[in-house]
């Protein structure tokens, strides 16, 4: 219906006119709360979604957090509606009502594509959109975009977000012909006009300043508000779902395309005084330091004769989303890793180990290159600071002679594996390119974990005898959209509802795990060699422990070689994370080691030392946190930190600590972010200095 355009209702005929200052101020406020509608059914939505997160929290903290969510959501309306305000200056602008309609319409499209695609994004990840979108743009889009297609209902999606959008044009039509002024056919109807130019703008400066106050989201003093402010309750699933993810995503994309180096932790503390906490916490009787003026904790290793191991190869094995959680050794039931729990065994056990990140680009530079997930450098192998010389396993094995095997079922390409494992020191690659007839072979990703450990299996018995070896040998099949063979050797996962998917996949990794055992635990080699198995990190479940959701960070570590059960027994409770496997594998070696790795050796720690490790999630989330053998502290960017009593096993659970006060931790903390951070930035990580390796 176009304007002057005549409406009938009962017997009176009216026209509509064009739009006035009023009817103007009623369509951008009738279309606001259209939107503020749909955020909050977004809202709905994620919640219904992801209802299993929902735990034993009361319904009281999910009022409290939509409560939150309008504030957040008031932000993104007060943007949208700008042009809208904008308009009251210029009466032809008002009178551009179907350029209003367009930009409504594609704005609210926009912002309810990002709400469909956050209900699987959030079971995913346990975050709102976030610098991961970005960082999954910048690998090969092919394979991205066949893991989407065939890890989600995709199509349905597409579908609906189209049709919802056609709504939403009709909706702010509606709204529109609702506004207009309606005119009786009649002599004596005058014809209405537009506020003079000094009454729109006083009107203009009214809701500008409503706007701001909206967009603020508080009256109060101090800066406007903030993601932290959505963390109100002490459900980490409700405070999530106070945010909205279109501005978390804008946040992410402020931070993922600025220099990496402006999102890079701030020293706080005096140089010297992070100096000397780093090296308290990281040093032990063991360690001698050298080049103390130019390297903050690169020592002189030598462990104790008697705590080495009769080995002469190593083999670490990166288990693909391997969550600590559903490991049968570690206090699950639900019977997902019956072949890991049998090597748990004849093995030693770490049963308080977690990932420094939660994602698999993470787990591999801290496990390989023992250098921590850094804030702003998350994504470290594919940045210029990737380039430089880290003292992990390929630069201390290849120093001693070492041949070495990688084997990957998908690309090396992928995370820029093969250009920072071959500057680390690998020379031998055999990823997806390199299998011939596989047994399965996921169109995403690469072939199966069955065919991995196979070709594993074969090259490893063909290593050359004259030398020692060491090999990483990683998994993917645990990974959407969790393709697997046709014949599965296992039975499918059925009574974990959203989960069962992904614990079917995990269940075929350790029958894959189980299966490459059986294989080389027959060859000669078998018996000189120390294996090491830990998950990349963990996965997200129906409970989440902390706003750091430690269920995605814990992780089995496990070694299997000769004499481990005689020395160090079949179970560990030290706390370590993936930069302490290094220092661990080369404790079993033997001899004096030149490293500089930011953890430590897990079987050489003070009788007094329980351990302690540093984490951080993956993508733009600037929380970092750090845990000790029973206590966690988590401290988000700009916001005051919190303290946690925490218990993984079967009985998982956590206690906020009153006062949230642990110096030692918190000085612990930021010393190790700052003085890693510094190391990095000054090309000083490595068992080198930065002039030397120039």
């Amino acid at each position: 219906m176009t304007a002057k355009e005549p409406l009938t209702t009962g017997h009176a005929h009216f026209n509509l006119d064009k739009p006035t200052t009023r009817s103007h101020l009623a369509f951008t406020l009738a279309s606001a709360v259209a939107l503020l509608v749909m955020y909050s059914l977004l809202r709905v939505a994620l919640l219904v979604y992801n209802s299993d997160q929902i735990g034993d929290a009361p319904a009281s903290v999910f009022v409290e957090s939509f409560a939150n969510g309008v504030r957040f959501d008031l932000r993104v309306v007060v943007f949208v509606c700008i042009p809208l305000l904008l308009s009251l200056l210029s009466a032809r602008a008002m009178a551009a009502r179907g350029l209003h309609r367009l930009w409504l319409t594609f704005a609210a499209s926009l912002t309810l594509f990002l709400g469909i695609s956050e209900l699987d994004f959030y079971r995913e990840f346990h975050q709102r959109l976030n610098s991961l979108v970005f960082q999954y743009l910048q690998e090969d889009l092919g394979t991205v975009a066949s893991m989407i297609w065939n890890g989600f209902p995709v199509g349905r999606y597409l579908v609906a977000w189209a049709l919802a959008t056609a709504l939403l044009y009709q909706l702010f039509r509606a709204i529109d012909l609702a506004s207009r002024p309606r005119l009786r056919a009649s002599a004596a109807a005058k014809p209405r006009h537009h506020a003079h130019w000094f009454g729109r703008l006083a009107l203009f400066v009214v809701c500008l300043m409503v706007a701001v106050v909206a967009a603020r989201g508080h009256l109060r003093q101090g800066p406007p508000l903030r993601w932290g402010d959505a963390f109100t309750t002490e459900s980490m699933f409700a405070n999530q779902l106070g945010l909205n993810g279109t501005l978390t995503l804008v946040d992410a994309a402020k931070n993922s395309f600025s220099s990496h180096r402006d999102n890079a932790w701030k020293a706080t503390l005096p140089e010297d005084q992070a100096l000397a906490s780093v090296r308290e916490m990281l040093l032990t009787p063991h360690d001698r330091l050298v080049d103390t003026d130019t390297a903050a904790i690169r020592r002189d290793f030598t462990p104790p004769t008697e705590g080495t191991l009769p080995i002469r190869n190593v083999v670490v094995i990166l288990m693909e989303s391997f969550a600590g959680r559903w490991v049968g050794a570690l206090g699950s039931e639900a019977g997902i890793t019956p072949h890991f729990d049998r090597l748990a065994r004849e093995g030693l056990l770490f049963d308080r180990f977690f990932s420094n990140g939660t994602h698999t680009h993470q787990g591999m530079f801290a496990t390989m290159a023992c250098f921590p997930n850094l804030p702003g450098f998350e994504y470290l192998m594919r940045t210029p600071e990737g380039a430089h010389q880290f003292s992990g396993l390929p630069q201390l094995l290849s120093a001693r002679g070492f041949n070495d095997l990688y084997v990957y079922n998908g690309n090396f390409q992928w995370d820029n594996q093969s250009g920072f494992f071959s500057n680390q020191g690998m020379t031998r690659f055999i990823g997806r390119e390199d299998f011939v007839d596989p047994v399965f072979m996921d169109p995403t990703w690469g072939v199966s974990d069955q065919d991995m450990f196979d070709r594993g299996a074969a090259e490893l018995a063909k290593m050359p005898t004259d030398k020692p070896f060491y090999a990483l040998l990683q998994t993917l099949s645990n990974h959407t959209p969790y393709a697997l063979p046709k014949d599965l050797p296992v039975e499918p996962v059925t009574a974990h509802g959203v989960h069962n998917e992904h614990l079917t996949a995990m269940r075929y990794a350790d029958w894959a795990l189980g299966q490459f055992f059986e294989k080389v635990r027959k060859e000669p080699w078998f018996k000189d060699t120390l294996f090491v198995v830990v998950g990349d990190h963990g996965f997200g479940s129906d409970k989440q422990l902390t706003e750091m959701d430690l269920f995605r960070f814990n992780v089995p570590l496990l070694l299997i070689g000769p004499g481990v059960q005689e020395k160090f027994g079949r179970l560990n409770h030290s706390v370590g994370t993936q930069i302490d496997v290094v220092p661990t594998i080369m404790g079993r070696l033997g001899g004096e080691t030149r490293h500089q790795c930011w953890g430590r050796d897990l079987l050489n720690l003070p009788a007094d030392d329980p351990g302690i490790g540093v984490i951080k999630p993956s993508g733009s989330d600037q929380t970092v946190a750090i845990v000790s053998n029973d206590r966690v502290l988590v401290q988000p960017k700009d916001f005051p930190a919190r303290l946690y009593r925490y218990q993984l096993g079967a009985d998982a659970s956590v206690e906020r600590v009153p006062g949230d006060n642990d110096p030692r931790l918190e000085r612990y903390l930021e010393a190790f972010l700052q003085t890693a951070t510094g190391s990095l930035l000054n090309n000083t990580a490595g068992v080198k200095d930065a002039r030397q390796n120039q």
